[in-house]
């Protein structure tokens, strides 16, 4: 009887466990997303990576070859729309948000992906 007992609360006590690490997942959800962020060099790689990594963004990359940044984030940490906002702030266009004209103009030659004619 005292095994039979001694089972019951270990199977309570496993299930109580369980169902408290799943609630704690969803208040730590993350999500994985790939956009086009528009650049040229190992420099833009650096800044796009940078400027990605904002509060909430657990990891970003960069692939030159296909203009394709990956960003691993918390979705109760941070909005898409605001890796993409800084993204653009540093000059860099994204799929969604086109790029601050200003911090463009001062990127350094090898930088420029809209090239000479497009840049003030």
């Amino acid at each position: 009887m005292k095994t039979i007992i001694n089972s019951i609360l270990t199977i309570i006590l496993v299930s109580f466990f369980a169902s408290n690490l799943s609630a704690q997942d969803k208040h730590s959800k993350t999500d994985t997303t790939k956009f086009e962020v528009k650049g040229n060099c190992e420099m833009c790689k650096g800044r796009i990576e940078n400027a990605a990594l904002i509060k909430g963004v657990k990891w970003v990359e960069w692939d030159k070859a296909t203009d394709t940044l990956t960003v691993i984030y918390r979705v109760d940490k941070t909005k898409l729309i605001e890796i993409h906002k800084s993204i653009a702030e540093v000059g860099h266009t994204t799929d969604l948000i086109e790029c601050n004209i200003d911090a463009y103009n001062k990127l350094p030659a090898c930088c420029a992906y809209m090239g000479d004619a497009e840049k003030h």
